[in-house]
């Protein structure tokens, strides 16, 4: 793990630069002034450590800083209980509007850990943001644990798991984001779903002992508990898995009384998180609900499935699958409709859009698919991963593991007369364990996803580590291929299974380690003294209950730094805070200057912060920068050369952003610029009379 990049965070900058402004601007001088101060060294230790604390602060980007404010609250409320009374009735989250944080976001680790630093006695020794950091770089340490035991039951050696520990560390790039990206959701989940499959491992194991099955069970219940409490996208990761088990179970890999085990133990930690987020309705109205009643549902339905003749079977298989499809969309749809619910229709939207079934001119679906995250994975992954071999690796176990589960699948469809036949003939069969076959069907599917969609690659990526190590050591591997060769022989694959991992494990160390050595003794620090010197006038020229309206991954920083009253973020799980973003966003949009402070003004907005990042955007191809999407979904044609579509009409108003800055009659009858430096551009609102 990249732990060492950790000082990237939270390392104290050496170096301040003198920043040239307007002489407009006393406030901007008197924040210059302070930054000459510190370079010199005469300045007040109290400023000094305000000044200190914006800027590691500011390296947690968008969401990241939005989910470690919740933290920091915590600590700073008088009492827990005041502090957690402040989540459940925040009114500065999103103006004019009171909410639940701990209905509408995981952010229970944020609790759970605030609590605990006030608790435990280390306050004198640690820091908060060092106990927030250490607390989840550990939990990346029992994340390759748990990669490393899985690896481990696999294939029944401790080889397996240090191969796929060892590549896991050296493809970090495509395996974790956590260095830069620390609060993410997915990096306190993926740990616990990483515990999860390596306890269903070995939950899948024939022959278990009364007592190691409950233990187990318990193991499984708890980490997916856990996983789903700390991500809000929990929910499809686990649709896949249910997928997994329900695609094993028809196929007749794993026994059926398993199969509902696991199904249970979803359902029922899923709904235990639903009442600890005040019964968070877009977990009510999840996919994976449905689809696991409608799986239950359908076995008891279908009586004698897995019996008759080939052909038969197969009617059957299909009969089955397309009465859970249907049951799962009616109860859904059933699900949704009492509840209202539509805090998940973006993600849908974007899925249509993406998979070719119609273009779309929505807002929030196109914000999605225009970011890289959620493009097709790149092709240099794999050259990536394929430096460190585990890509060959991958693809050679995946192919005798999928050759052998196509046969295994054959098997079992035939009937019992058919499969007497074959051994009457002399065919070996061809035997695969349920814990592989399960870890097979894992990977295929999470492979797909990674494929599609970027962002989710680290899915994939890790049990690929998984997969690769466990295929290279293991002697059911080995023992299937000699014997396609004709070279079978026990000492063969006693000398395969552990010479193969070996010969890479060294190869590893010789083309990595000493880069990992170099990376160790390296220091780096985050600097960006625009938004610092935005967070410190902030924080030194604005009241305390001023309302900012902005991008969604800046005001996370805003309310991170400042604990200023915001009208947007970017937990963009909740349709009327969609809607309101959209709204906001006008200031980047083709809108005259009074619709733009009507608009502001609904949400309650003393001050608008522009960003000439977005507003001037060349990070985007055209088609793809927010101001295109605004002017699409405004019906509007867009900005430069190309074509736009035949409908889209002219704007009757210049771009906002623009404009505003030539300080007209209109705009100045509005807004009033109060703050400007190299990246940002701050306007406070009149008060409409």
């Amino acid at each position: 793990m990249h732990v060492f990049d950790i000082m990237m965070y939270i390392r104290q900058r050496k170096e301040v630069k003198t920043t040239e402004v307007s002489e407009d601007f006393p406030a901007q001088k008197e924040n210059v002034k302070l930054e000459n101060k510190l370079s010199s060294g005469h300045i007040n230790p109290v400023d000094l450590t305000l000044f200190q604390e914006v800027e590691r602060e500011i390296s947690f980007r968008t969401e990241c800083g939005l989910y470690y404010s919740y933290y920091k609250q915590m600590l700073q409320a008088p009492t827990l209980m005041q502090g957690f009374r402040g989540l459940i009735y925040d009114n500065k989250t999103e103006s004019m509007r009171t909410i639940n944080l701990l209905q509408r976001m995981n952010i229970y680790q944020e609790v759970f850990l605030s609590i605990l630093y006030r608790v435990l006695p280390i306050q004198k020794y640690l820091e908060p943001v060092y106990f927030y950091i250490y607390t989840l770089f550990g939990l990346q340490a029992i994340y390759v644990t748990a990669l490393y035991i899985t690896s481990w039951l696999l294939s029944g050696t401790w080889l397996s798991g240090m191969l796929a520990a060892f590549w896991y560390v050296t493809n970090r790039i495509d395996t974790t984001r956590v260095e830069f990206t620390i609060p993410l959701r997915e990096n306190w989940a993926l740990p616990f779903f990483a515990i999860q499959i390596a306890a269903i491992t070995y939950f899948l194991r024939p022959n278990l002992h009364s007592l190691s099955e409950r233990l187990t069970l318990l193991a499984i219940f708890i980490s997916t508990f856990l996983f789903s409490l700390t991500w809000q996208f929990n929910q499809f990761m686990m649709l896949m898995q249910a997928v997994v088990l329900f695609i094993l179970d028809s196929l007749d890999m794993l026994p059926a009384v398993k199969a509902t085990w696991l199904y249970g133990i979803q359902i029922t930690g899923l709904l235990l998180v639903c009442v600890l987020q005040f019964f968070n309705s877009m977990i009510l109205g999840s996919l994976l609900i449905s689809f696991n009643l409608s799986v239950l549902i359908a076995r008891k339905l279908q009586k004698n499935l897995k019996t008759g003749s080939f052909f038969n079977r197969i009617g059957k298989l299909l009969l089955h699958l397309f009465v859970v499809f249907c049951l799962t969309l009616l109860l859904n749809c059933i699900i949704k409709k009492i509840l209202n619910l539509k805090s998940d229709e973006h993600i849908f939207k974007f899925l249509k859009a993406k998979f070719g079934f119609g273009a779309t001119r929505d807002f929030d679906a196109n914000l999605y698919l225009c970011e890289e995250a959620f493009g097709l994975l790149p092709f240099n992954t794999f050259e990536r991963l394929s430096d460190t071999l585990l890509f060959y690796a991958y693809i050679f176990v995946l192919s005798i593991t999928v050759i052998a589960a196509l046969v295994v699948a054959f098997q079992n469809l035939s009937d019992a007369a058919n499969q007497q036949s074959l051994g009457k003939m002399g065919k070996c069969t061809v035997d695969l364990k349920p814990e592989t076959a399960y870890n097979l069907i894992h990977t295929i599917l999470f492979g797909f996803l990674a494929l599609s969609t970027m962002r989710m690659k680290y899915l994939w990526t890790s049990h690929m580590c998984v997969f690769a190590s466990f295929g290279l050591c293991s002697p059911e591997i080995w023992e299937l291929l000699l014997k396609l060769v004709h070279l079978y022989n026990p000492k063969r694959i006693c000398i395969m299974r552990y010479s193969v991992p070996i010969l890479i494990l060294l190869y590893l160390c010789y083309k990595f380690w000493p880069g990992m050595m170099d990376e160790l003794s390296e220091l780096r620090e985050f600097y960006d003294p625009d938004t610092v010197e935005l967070m410190n006038w902030i924080n030194s020229h604005t009241p305390r209950k001023a309302v900012f309206a902005g991008s969604m991954q800046l005001l996370a920083g805003v309310k991170l730094c400042t604990g200023r009253t915001l009208t947007n973020h970017p937990h963009y799980e909740d349709n009327s805070l969609r809607e309101r973003t959209k709204a906001v966003y006008q200031i980047y949009a083709k809108r005259s200057p009074e619709d733009v402070h009507a608009l502001l003004r609904s949400f309650g907005t003393d001050y608008i912060i522009l960003e000439d990042s977005i507003c001037y955007e060349r990070r985007h191809h055209r088609g793809c920068r927010l101001r295109d999407l605004l002017d699409v979904a405004n019906g509007h044609m867009m900005d430069g050369p190309g074509e736009n579509d035949p409908d889209l009409k002219p704007a009757d108003h210049p771009r906002f952003c623009e404009e505003i800055k030539r300080n007209l009659p209109p705009y100045v009858a509005h807004f009033t610029r109060v703050f400007q430096n190299k990246a940002f551009h701050v306007y406070k609102l009149t008060r409409s009379k």
